[in-house]
């Protein structure tokens, strides 16, 4: 033992309690070297080799471990060391509680530089250990570190001292890695120029000063992918007013990068801005053009009404920075045997970054990873390093590669602890599986899902009782029996969240044994399941309601053509057909019951690819058909998911875990608002049953299409529905569904917040027990926190997913022309969509090179004058669509104006009228 304190304390209840807190040092924590006689068998865990592998150093020429201090390890780690020759901190380093290395704060000395002469002791005790191990071998620890200081203090104490870079630099065998250094000092790798750009960050203290007395703001900064002089600032708190700022011009963004936590200075009044309606883009490549953005951010002035000014301010400090590692591609400098080059991340809201490197050539052309290192006030873009090389752009592996990187969706397969967590195989269902569970498995239960489903979630029956009503139920796979809390398949698909589908490719939330086959209620084989049972009358009026773990066996399972075609054919009477029409009938009366109560019917443009079966390549796009059965399938999805959420919350008033969705403030409808009115229309937005109402009043009979497009419309100005804790929040309201209460229960096989919902929903009826996490409605808030995040990103990696499978067809389709309608006017284009291939896309007016139109915006109609043709939402126009390669980083949809036609706008199609692929094969049978 090293030293004990004993003091008193008083307790709540008014004792005295007597505390004791000894430090011991520990004897029997071994070196970490693998066949070290002095340590024995102290050692556990991963071990150092015995032969370090010879990195071939120009400095070390003898074999060394290397020990690198906590700065080196945080700022450093993507460096691809190679295996064996860190003495890691985790695993090797001597922990300051043992014996020899232990090393007491002395007076007047700080943290940091405790720790620093820390690392230096085991570093020097390293060494003598070693020579006592290996005297032949002369094994040494070379201590890595960045700061002057340590460096110059180890060498006095004889310790092989280098900073990252000398270490680096010295390994010839490996040359690229150079690139891979982070730059240490934002002020010492700054432009020759030196010409200051952007104002000072304040310090942490005065920022915390700031946001405390009011001076300052606290919020996360969002960048505009429409705009990069452009941002939002989402401020933190309760505070009804300023929760939305506007940053506009780049001092005023002042070096913050998408979702870094910011403190912002609000601007007065006289100096508020409108949002931006002009699309810009920054396609800049030489950096030190300042003087040319802020004539561009001119343009962002927009004459607006006052009631269109929204707070302003700019960002004075940086709180906490949000970088990741970025995807995208080297922008190669045009100066000859240049190593200095721009690197343009795949998502727009992120701001070049410069980075050196001596691989240019090789890179070119490649998708690759760059990591920030800082952003000096002198330079147009901040500061980065090369990490890693990811493969050929347009290569569909290395593209769904990088649409999973950027959207954070983790898609390693699952590890070995998480797969010792599956049941073994043959599995069958047992006599303990059994205990709590009723047996349905004469029931005749069915699936309706789309075509090539594997992982089925849910199934449903309806029959006749004795009593003369219906029997309905919704029988979900019971992943929560497989899935147990806390061990590592449920920590693995608590991170994960949700599965994530692609075009081509499921990202699954649990391992395939269970999604696919396990809780998958496929027909003819006998599957746990979660049933919600109601008795119902004719008119779908719930007379009774119950909840039974249960074991199901499928008698079909169908896709949503094969369902209908039997509700719809004459000739087949089955049980399985009786039971699909029962379920119909109801459905639409549910249907009918919900659009009363004020529910919304929203559109969103659907589609679906046509593969090639050898190439995998998309050979046509439609959008997608919706039954009859789809809605059938939905509304007892939705029933049962109110009726578990109304249990739940009768169970678990402070931990039931809900879904909501706000309602959106009266400011997201006035797009929608002013559109209609464009139209002689009147919308009304007060309550979810009057904008239903009037949704369902929009039609024209000259414009069939125009009520779906105020549908999609409609759905743009939504909020977001999340999840929640119910002790946490007040509003439980689904304003979409105009339902008091809602959760998910339905599809626990590809969402976890379902899991949770079948945990508390067992407790409640008695059928498993509870457990800490589940009652911690604190817990259940960070969770709730996470799931949201992912599902919003799994929402954007899907139509990541679509965008590039539509680059992909309309690169074999060629040329096409097509009908589409205007969805958005803005200061110089238009957002367009294609209904035939439910596809979006922007019309530009004003293109580098070109005479620039005579362009008239008006905010208020909203409408855009080009020339003497006026442009409103809603308008028909007809549009030329190609696939535009010339930017291999962004390769996009292009589409350009050819009907209405209006000189030196418009594209003429005469030439037009077979696409690339089929002119080339023409001239190929010349």
């Amino acid at each position: 033992m090293l030293k004990s304190k004993t003091f008193l304390k008083k307790t709540r209840a008014g004792g005295v309690m007597k505390i004791v807190r000894e430090h011991y040092l520990r004897d029997d924590i071994g070196c970490g070297a693998t066949g070290c006689a002095a340590c024995g068998g102290a050692h556990e865990g991963p071990a150092l080799e015995l032969q370090p592998q010879d990195p071939a150093s120009s400095l070390c020429p003898r074999p060394h471990y290397l020990l690198p201090d906590t700065n080196v390890l945080l700022h450093q780690i993507v460096i691809a060391w190679r295996p064996g020759t860190w003495a890691s901190v985790a695993s090797s380093l001597r922990p300051p509680g043992s014996l020899e290395t232990y090393v007491e704060q002395e007076q007047g000395e700080n943290a940091n530089d405790r720790n620093d002469r820390a690392i230096r002791v085991a570093a020097k005790w390293y060494n003598e250990h070693l020579k006592k191990m290996s005297a032949e071998n002369q094994l040494e620890v070379i201590f890595i570190t960045n700061d002057r200081k340590n460096k110059e203090k180890a060498i006095e104490e004889g310790i092989p001292a280098f900073t990252c870079e000398e270490y680096i630099k010295s390994l010839t065998a490996n040359p690229e890695l150079i690139d891979r250094l982070a730059c240490l000092s934002e002020e010492g790798n700054e432009i020759e120029s030196g010409k200051v750009i952007f104002s000072e960050h304040l310090p942490l203290s005065k920022l915390q000063q700031g946001i405390k007395s009011g001076t300052y703001l606290q919020g996360t900064f969002r960048a505009s992918r429409e705009n990069y002089l452009e941002a939002t600032v989402w401020v933190h708190g309760d505070a009804e007013e300023n929760k939305e700022i506007i940053l506009q011009g780049l001092k005023n963004l002042n070096r913050a990068i998408h979702e870094d936590i910011v403190a912002v200075e609000l601007f007065p009044k006289s100096q508020w801005v409108a949002p931006s309606s002009v699309v810009l883009h920054d396609e800049g490549q030489d950096e030190d053009d300042v003087e040319k953005e802020e004539e561009r951010e001119t343009i962002l002035k927009t004459a607006v009404n006052e009631k269109m000014l929204k707070p302003t301010g700019r960002v004075v400090g940086i709180i906490k920075r949000n970088w990741r590692p970025y995807c995208g591609m080297l922008s190669k400098s045009d100066i000859k045997e240049s190593r200095r080059h721009l690197f343009t991340p795949a998502d727009k809201r992120i701001p070049r970054i410069r980075i050196e490197t001596r691989q240019a050539s090789a890179l070119e052309g490649r998708r690759i990873i760059v990591a920030i290192d800082g952003w000096p006030r002198n330079s147009r873009y901040p500061n980065g390093h090369f990490v890693k090389n990811l493969g050929d752009a347009g290569d569909k592996e290395t593209e769904t590669e990088v649409l999973l990187l950027e959207h954070d969706v983790p898609h390693q397969p699952f590890s070995q602890a998480v797969l010792s967590f599956l049941p073994k195989m043959p599995w069958s269902i047992t006599e303990k599986d059994m205990k709590y569970r009723e047996d349905l498995r004469h029931l005749c239960v069915c699936s309706v899902d789309p075509p090539g489903c594997t992982d089925i979630d849910d199934a449903l029956h309806c029959r006749e009782l004795e009593n003369g009503n219906l029997e309905v139920g919704v029988h979900i796979a019971d992943v929560s029996h497989f899935i147990r809390p806390g061990n590592a398949l449920d920590q693995e698909s608590a991170r994960r969240g949700t599965t994530v589908y692609l075009c081509e490719k499921r990202i699954d939330m649990v391992p395939e044994l269970l999604s696919s086959n396990l809780c998958s209620l496929r027909c003819n084989v006998d599957r746990l399941a979660f049933s919600c049972i109601w008795e119902m009358s004719h008119n779908a009026e719930i007379l009774k309601t119950r909840f039974t773990k249960s074991v199901i066996n499928s008698k079909a399972s169908l896709t949503y053509a094969e369902a209908q075609m039997r509700i719809d054919s004459a000739t087949i009477n089955d049980d399985t057909t009786t039971s699909l029409r029962g379920l119909n009938k109801l459905a639409k009366i549910l249907k009918k019951q919900r659009i009363e109560k004020g529910a919304l019917t929203l559109s969103s443009p659907e589609v679906r690819f046509h593969m090639d079966s050898e190439t995998h390549d998309p050979i046509d796009l439609q959008t997608k058909e919706l039954r009859e059965t789809n809605s059938m399938v939905e509304e007892f999805m939705l029933l049962a998911n109110i009726s578990v959420a109304k249990k739940i919350h009768e169970e678990f008033s402070e931990h039931a875990l809900l879904r909501k969705h706000p309602a959106p403030p009266p400011s997201n409808y006035e797009i929608l608002v002013k559109a209609a009115k464009s139209k002689n229309l009147e919308i009304r937005t007060d309550t979810a049953k009057s904008l239903a109402d009037s949704l369902d009043q929009a039609e024209s009979p000259t414009f069939p299409y125009l009520n779906t497009l105020l549908r999609i419309l409609a759905t743009r100005c939504m909020m977001q529905a999340v999840y929640f804790c119910s002790g946490m929040d007040n509003d439980f309201h689904h304003y979409g569904l105009a339902s008091p209460i809602y959760t998910h229960f339905t599809s626990p096989i590809r969402r976890y917040a379902d899991v949770i919902v079948h945990r508390l929903l067992a407790v409640a009826i008695g059928a498993d027990s509870a457990y800490p996490e589940l009652t911690d409605k604190h817990k259940l808030a960070d969770l709730c926190k996470n799931l949201n995040f992912r599902h919003k990103m799994a929402q954007y990696a899907q139509r990541a997913s679509v965008a590039f499978h539509t680059q992909l067809f309309f690169k074999s389709k060629g040329i096409v022309s097509e009908e589409a309608y205007i969805l958005f006017v803005r200061k110089n284009a238009i957002v367009v969509l294609i209904p035939k291939y439910g596809l979006e896309g922007t019309v530009f007016f004003e293109e580098k090179d070109k005479p620039k139109p005579r362009l008239v915006y008006d905010d208020e109609i909203p409408s855009l004058k080009i020339e003497d043709t006026v442009f409103h939402i809603f308008d028909k126009v007809k549009v030329r669509i190609m696939l535009d390669s010339s930017n291999l980083q962004h390769q996009k949809i292009r589409m350009s104006l050819v009907e209405p036609q209006i000189p030196g706008i418009s594209t003429d199609i005469s030439n037009m009228d077979i696409n690339e692929p089929e002119r080339k094969k023409m001239k190929l049978q010349k």
